[in-house]
């Protein structure tokens, strides 16, 4: 394993329904051996943590990234995850047959940018335009390089963002946000007149993140 001591919890562990029906899988791709089960946080559905899983080159394992291995399979998680998925088992759902996650951890009540402030509420037309502009053109842009933006709260003509993933702690999150997320929101949105980053970037998992090198 990497990333942990050997005598630590795992991040992720697959129960052995698990393994058998992922070896079943990885047995229809191409150079099956050279491929590693990869496991990440792709959002938060229903306030739960929503998730990718796909094969991919064992060599394409960052320093950061968890690493374990189960007999002859290797399972990565990456660094921006690994966090959010201590603890987890990957299962066989014996009623439809397909897999699903046991995660321990929740995400994090979302609030307004004011501490202790109550819930925010994203149901308003202005919000969910805003996260729509989020979900359709910048989170699938940023996700490349492992990050991700998501609306905290909207307060009279301020939007603000929190960003996670590969943005969180990332020396050109100025740019991407003024650049980039601000200029998409406010064509899209002429509601919004100033983005707020309310982002911890000093606890990012990935300080001045850089994209591995292809």
């Amino acid at each position: 394993m990497t990333g942990h001591d050997e005598g630590a919890v795992p991040v992720l562990r697959l129960t052995a329904g698990a393994l058998s029906k992922v070896r079943e899988l990885r047995s229809d791709e191409p150079d099956p051996g050279s491929l590693a089960l990869w496991v990440e946080v792709s959002g938060v559905v229903e306030g739960a943590y929503s998730y990718d899983m796909y094969f991919q080159a064992e060599s394409e394992i960052r320093p950061g990234d968890w690493s374990g291995r189960q007999e002859d399979l290797t399972v990565v998680v990456p660094a921006e995850s690994a966090t959010q998925m201590l603890g987890s088992v990957l299962d066989v759902n014996l009623l439809s047959g397909g897999m699903a996650i046991r995660n321990p951890n929740v995400p994090p009540v979302r609030t307004s940018p004011g501490i202790g402030g109550p819930v925010a509420d994203l149901s308003g037309d202005v919000a969910q335009r805003v996260v729509q502009v989020l979900d359709r053109q910048i989170n699938p842009a940023i996700a490349a390089h492992g990050g991700r933006a998501d609306l905290v709260a909207v307060e009279d003509d301020v939007a603000y963002l929190r960003l996670s993933g590969g943005c969180a702690g990332c020396g050109m999150v100025a740019v991407t946000l003024g650049q980039g997320i601000e200029v998409a929101i406010k064509e899209s949105v002429p509601e919004i007149a100033r983005i707020v980053d309310v982002t911890d970037h000093a606890a990012g998992t990935n300080p001045y993140y850089e994209p591995a090198k292809k």
